[in-house]
């Protein structure tokens, strides 16, 4: 899609397969734009083509110039703080950014700080925007590892869909006890709410679905200790954390769900490879998220430290 930037304004030559499709359609089906965002376009007068006011049910043909204002100033929804990001990709529409253990993904209350998000919103000041910070996803306060944030609301409604239609693709790196005895599989056990604890969940036959692909990468029979890759088809939460301690190996160091905390004192999971399909280019971008401290070192002592690709 050769789109350009001007200001607030992204310009895009409507191609030869857009022909013939009034603006109204053209937004909905082929730029995933949600109706509701269409309609303040409409009303904000943020879309244009040629550069004249639009005709919203008039056939487009090949050629003409689609001008849409993704890029204007919006009030922070948080508070911008400093803090040091460690950034895996970046451009106008998205940025991914590889998150700390014992950090939230975003504020839990107003006026919260400490959070990646009020991270972001810094960044974003810093680069002269202001912007609400649009997390796409989220992980546990003490899970680390890659993180997509949208940029604006079109790209936040576009990977939206894109996460709901399996389109990012998620991979977990966690150190379990124990050998699995499958070196890959599947475990498909719906998830709830424990009436018996605020914060845990449990699989539980009137939970949501949930489903988590693994594969063992390597084991250390003296410890007793895998080390495996997940991938998860949805997104509930804790579901890695509930689905391994459920089958028999819990995470290391999670206290939470039954792991031994001796040598690590959170979850020894981190989110380490992201690819995400880019809501305008069309293409994949992979990204690998590099290993904290603390599990590098674990991953060293159970010489696991081949498979650390970063």
């Amino acid at each position: 899609m050769a789109m350009k930037i001007k200001g607030e304004w992204m310009e895009l030559p409507v191609k030869e397969d857009w022909k013939g499709i009034p603006l109204q359609q053209l937004l909905k089906d082929k730029l995933n734009a949600p109706k509701s965002l269409i309609h303040k376009w409409r009303m904000d007068n943020d879309v244009k083509v040629n550069d004249e006011k639009p005709n919203w049910t008039a056939p487009l043909t090949e050629g003409d110039l689609l001008i849409i204002r993704l890029f204007q100033d919006e009030d922070f929804d948080l508070i911008p703080e400093y803090m040091e990001l460690d950034l895996l990709f970046e451009d106008e529409h998205l940025i991914i950014v590889n998150k700390p253990a014992g950090m939230d993904t975003h504020p839990n209350k107003s006026g919260q700080t400490g959070t990646l998000a009020n991270g972001v919103a810094f960044h974003f000041q810093m680069q002269g925007l202001s912007r609400k910070v649009r997390h796409i996803h989220r992980l546990d306060h003490d899970t680390s590892g890659a993180i997509v944030f949208a940029k604006h609301a079109l790209s936040h409604a576009i990977l939206d869909r894109y996460l709901e239609a399996r389109k990012i693709k998620r991979t977990y790196t966690a150190i379990v006890q124990g050998k699995l005895k499958q070196k890959k599989g599947k475990i498909d056990h719906p998830i709830g709410k424990d009436r018996h604890h605020p914060t845990r969940r449990r699989v539980s036959p009137n939970g949501q679905t949930a489903l988590t692909h693994f594969k063992t990468e390597d084991t250390n029979m003296v410890f007793d200790v895998s080390l495996i890759k997940l991938q998860l088809d949805t997104g509930r939460t804790h579901q890695i954390r509930v689905h391994l301690s459920h089958i028999g190996y819990p995470i290391v160091g999670d206290e939470l769900y039954g792991g031994n905390t001796m040598l690590l004192k959170r979850q020894a999971l981190h989110a380490s490879e992201i690819t995400v399909l880019h809501p305008f280019s069309n293409e994949n971008i992979t990204v690998f998220a590099p290993f904290p401290e603390d599990m590098k070192k674990l991953m060293e002592m159970y010489e696991f430290s081949t498979l650390i690709r970063h």
